[in-house]
């Protein structure tokens, strides 16, 4: 299951965002998206959670929950319906 992870808090890194997602399951990865232009982070980021069931009970789990001072929002993925222009 991808999970979308949004309203993060700055220093929320890659490593954060798993250790913080590991507590519910395993983890495939993680990663923050970050803006190419400043490499600061865009405030959200996805999960992919291998186990379908785990990932359903860590987003139950963590969606409002507090993390480095903000609530985080957790729901699922939803897949692209066309390929991205650049």
């Amino acid at each position: 299951m991808n999970i979308f992870v949004g309203n993060l808090s700055w220093g929320v890194d890659d490593i954060a965002l798993k250790e913080t997602f590991e507590a519910h399951g395993t983890v495939d990865s993680a990663r923050v998206i970050h803006d190419r232009d400043t490499g600061r982070s865009r405030g959200f980021g996805f999960v992919e959670m291998p186990n379908d069931n785990e990932g359903a009970a860590a987003i139950e789990a963590l969606d409002g929950k507090e993390v480095m001072g903000r609530p985080i929002r957790c729901n699922e993925s939803e897949k692209r319906e066309r390929p991205r222009k650049f």
